[in-house]
């Protein structure tokens, strides 16, 4: 089956032509202030319109009639307008980022219409960009294998205006929004695919691609089969040994064109499962569907690396992918068995279905092991349905070995929209639930009640080399890597906040 692709969507200053749809989005203050009639091309006086009093009195009574925030749609003279009033801030949680961009979404979801153009009015607009820009591209997502694709042909433009109803003029920050809106779309895009089609080979060449398309400052590096095992690399070997096609990891490299003084190092480490059948542990029939999605921490940094390096951040950036397919078959690992990591320590495998913290333990590993003066090493991955428990479908978990980088993330999460949340950080706690008699470790708990999202980060910690002196953080997103069956493209918008990108 040939992948097929869907909508376009780009952020500029200047509306489309001939736009079928007109959406205006803002708190309802904003929306109310006659102003938006004389700075919205769609809105302004014509003919048509009897000097625009006709527009002005249908979007004066779409307001009225949403109460707090909503939704409201009419059609003006040549085209029908859509009005989406955001939630009160005042309203807003301290949890929460301020304009609520998972409502954003959800009010675009299923927008039709070949020619759609979007206005967001806000007081903040440049601080507040990464995160608009990123929840309006989760709106609309670029895979579909529908046979006929005829109403989601979407042609969208989005434009933004600051509290004085202006267009923005930072060049900087339209090419933030486009950035992340792509990022966001790819990672969705990859999340999406099924495996038949995302082999682990088919991602490497996804990874290859994008290294070529952003040209002499991205080096890459493949790791394939056979060869992980004979480097060292016990755990992600022994997660995909059993499938059809090898497992892989993948390493791209980027630093900044210019020099900068005291640049910051961060690593960014993603599990890349194509497909968890569960191993030998098989999961159910109602546990199994869905599981094309459990790379998608994988997907989350890598678009992340891809938008950040687009933008050319001023941080040194190491992306490091470990890509599988926890198959079934003669060569599957076993309960029982005992893998050697890349770390050296010996794991007992207790739980097959536990294979992506073997496949992480090994990535930061070589990271912490191999990267000279780095500051940061974050993985991100669908680790654990119970993080869901934990934090949240809207919120992943974090899980930081300091204080100070908890609390960076934190802040980056309710500034770029992809929301996080801290989780128990208690290693001399936990790790007597990994203990085994005849290995350095399990990789599965004994106690499924006793933080056991907590408990896999701290698996994954226990592999950082003991000669490393930088910081690390666990991000455990399996409640927002999707929604309705869809990948949401989450972990993008957090590494650009990361990195130091403009608007996140």
């Amino acid at each position: 089956m040939q992948t097929m692709f869907m909508s376009n969507l780009i952020f500029q200053e200047r509306e489309i032509d001939d736009t079928d749809d007109l959406i205006l989005v803002g708190c309802k203050d904003k929306l109310e202030n006659d102003q938006i009639f004389t700075s919205i091309p769609g809105l302004s006086s014509s003919k048509e319109t009897g000097g625009n009093n006709l527009t002005k009195l249908q979007i004066k009574s779409m307001l009225k009639s949403i109460k707090g925030s909503g939704k409201a749609t009419t059609y003006l003279t040549d085209k029908r307008c859509t009005i989406v009033v955001l939630p009160d801030k005042k309203k807003i949680s301290r949890n929460n980022h301020l304009l609520s961009p998972h409502f954003l979404t959800e009010s675009l979801a299923g927008i039709k219409g070949d020619n759609v153009q979007i206005y967001v009015v806000d007081e903040e607009i440049e601080r507040n960009i990464g995160a608009i820009s990123s929840s309006i591209a989760r709106a609309f997502p670029l895979y579909n294998a529908k046979s006929d694709k005829k109403d989601d042909d979407v042609s969208v433009s989005v434009s933004f205006l600051n509290k004085n109803y202006l267009p923005i003029s930072d060049k900087n920050l339209w090419k933030g929004a486009n950035a992340v809106s792509g990022g966001v779309r790819l990672a969705a895009r990859l999340g999406d695919m099924p495996p038949a089609e995302l082999t682990t080979e088919r991602y490497a060449q996804e990874c290859k691609k994008i290294a070529d398309d952003l040209g002499t400052s991205v080096k890459i590096e493949e790791i394939t089969g056979e060869d992980l095992q004979q480097k060292g690399y016990g755990g992600i070997y022994g997660v995909g040994k059993a499938a059809e096609v090898p497992p892989r990891m993948i390493i791209m490299t980027y630093t900044p064109d210019v020099a900068i003084e005291d640049c910051e190092s961060i690593a960014l480490v993603g599990k890349g499962v194509v497909y968890d059948t569960g191993g030998l542990s098989l999961k159910g029939k109602e546990g199994m569907p869905g599981m094309k999605h459990d790379m998608g921490g994988s997907a989350g940094v890598l678009a992340g690396f891809k938008a950040a390096v687009q933008l050319k951040v001023p941080t040194k950036i190491t992306l490091i992918l470990g890509i599988a397919e926890n198959a079934i078959g003669p060569k599957a690992l076993r309960n029982d068995d005992i893998l050697k990591m890349y770390s050296g320590k010996t794991v007992e495998i207790n739980n097959t279905d536990a294979e992506g913290r073997l496949i992480l333990g090994d990535c930061v590993c070589h990271a912490s092991r191999n990267i000279p003066e780095l500051d940061i090493i974050l993985d991100m991955a669908t680790l654990t349905g119970a993080q869901l428990i934990c934090t949240g479908k809207k919120h992943a978990g974090i899980l930081a070995k300091s204080a100070q980088l908890e609390k960076r993330l934190l802040e980056v999460g309710l500034s770029s929209g992809d929301l996080v949340y801290p989780m128990l950080y208690a290693p001399e706690l936990l790790k007597a639930e990994f203990s085994s008699k005849v290995a350095d470790m399990k990789n599965s708990v004994k106690d499924r009640g006793n933080a056991q999202s907590s408990c896999a980060g701290h698996f994954i910690e226990t592999h950082l080399d003991s000669e490393y002196a930088g910081d690390w953080v666990h991000v455990d997103m399996a409640g927002p890597d999707t929604k309705n069956d869809r990948a949401t493209g989450y972990g993008v918008a957090l590494v650009l906040g990361l990195v130091g990108a403009d608007g996140f």
